[in-house]
């Protein structure tokens, strides 16, 4: 099978990809006292079922538009089923990758991710071929399904200590190939020392029985975000299903061409004593022909890596409406004006969840119009979605 079958189309006459819309299901389930557990999986893969009625599928009625879960990294699991020895958790860290099937050009782009660990001062683990059901697709996912591996990453000496280090050079690593590759094929849902993505060209119900890590009780998580996806105008693809590295996303970004222009407007100036030299490396931010939630995602993820909070960085691409209110405090204003000299907002109609692995949160675009409905459980849980009846409580 030719390695570029997965490549989501390119503009060809009055096609182009800049826009394309989606509207999603969103849910998300975490336990306040941040102790990982199964239920929590099993939780949040009822509720992503429950949200079937979100996602599409096409003339095949059994290949989604696309469906994942976004977790803590499943320590207990991974240590029980790989044949090489695991520093710490918080130590090593995994890059669930989608490779060719071309077994000259995966292996070539295995080559590029060892190689580029090594040069960025870290350390190859081990991979790990990640376990699948292959009946559980349907025909026209499976045609373009992607080999699965993880990539298991040691922290670097200068980083063993110290988890936010890792996390920036995880994500230079990932930037650097992606950069790097001379051939199409490589895509990495997730590279983190924190969170781990299971995702694919799915139906909701599909998710859980195509990877069997989900259905291992030894998956434990205190957190997890899951979509269901629905790309009306869009063609689905393996690397387009939610979610993403940071956030999944119900609506669309309606001032994302805007907002990419800026973007790239202000590379040149961009400063950041955390990356130093490093930040030469992963330019450009923002990845030609990306989705508006995939372009999001790119930008939230290096604002957090920089050394803001997942929250205060999320504040500043959605803001709230601020201006004359008289509901929000002086200094809540006073955030919001100095970060709109900085970036200006990214508007909706969008309702974002997100999640670094220690933190879970969403918010509203400040127009509103993407709901979004949460409950606290009395046995300690927090769900939330995009309509409520996600999870029958």
């Amino acid at each position: 099978m030719n390695s570029h079958i997965m490549q989501p189309p390119r503009a060809v006459g009055l096609y182009d990809p800049r826009f394309e819309h989606d509207a999603c299901g969103v849910g998300m389930v975490a336990r306040l006292d941040n102790r990982p557990t199964h239920e929590v999986i099993s939780r949040a893969i009822t509720a992503l079922e429950n949200l079937e009625h979100r996602g599409a599928s096409g003339a095949d009625p059994s290949t989604g538009d696309g469906a994942g879960i976004l977790m803590q990294m499943p320590d207990e699991l991974l240590r029980s089923v790989v044949d090489f020895e695991l520093p710490p958790l918080g130590a090593y860290g995994v890059f669930m990758c989608f490779l060719p099937t071309d077994t000259v050009a995966r292996e070539r782009l295995e080559g590029l991710l060892e190689r580029t660990v090594l040069e960025l001062g870290q350390r190859v683990l081990g991979w790990r071929d990640v376990p699948i059901c292959e009946e559980h697709t349907g025909e026209v996912a499976a045609a373009c399904r992607p080999v699965i591996r993880q990539l298991f990453v040691g922290a670097g000496a200068a980083q063993e200590n110290d988890q936010d280090a890792f996390e920036r050079k995880l994500y230079v690593i990932r930037r650097v190939c992606g950069l790097a590759a001379e051939e199409p094929g490589l895509y990495v849902a997730s590279s983190s020392s924190r969170t781990i993505n299971y995702k694919g060209m799915l139906i909701s119900y599909q998710l859980a029985a195509f990877y069997e890590d989900l259905r291992d009780e030894r998956t434990k998580s205190a957190l997890a975000l899951v979509h269901s996806r629905f790309s009306t105008n869009t063609f689905p693809s393996w690397e387009l299903a939610h979610p993403y590295r940071v956030i999944c996303h119900n609506g669309e970004i309606n001032t994302v061409m805007g907002n990419v222009s800026w973007m790239r407007a202000r590379e040149s100036e961009l400063r950041s004593e955390l990356f130093g030299r490093d930040l030469e490396k992963i330019l450009p931010v923002l990845s030609p022909g990306n989705s508006d939630s995939a372009t999001f995602d790119n930008v939230l993820e290096l604002l957090m890596l920089a050394g803001r909070s997942l929250p205060h960085a999320a504040m500043m691409m959605i803001p709230e409406a601020y201006r004359d209110r008289e509901d929000l405090p002086e200094y809540l204003k006073g955030f919001y004006a100095f970060h709109a000299c900085m970036m200006e907002p990214w508007d909706g109609p969008a309702s974002v969840a997100f999640t670094d692995g220690r933190v879970v949160g969403a918010t509203l675009d400040r127009n509103g119009l993407r709901p979004g409905r949460w409950v606290e459980t009395t046995d300690g849980h927090v769900v939330l979605g995009s309509e409520t009846g996600i999870l029958d409580i």
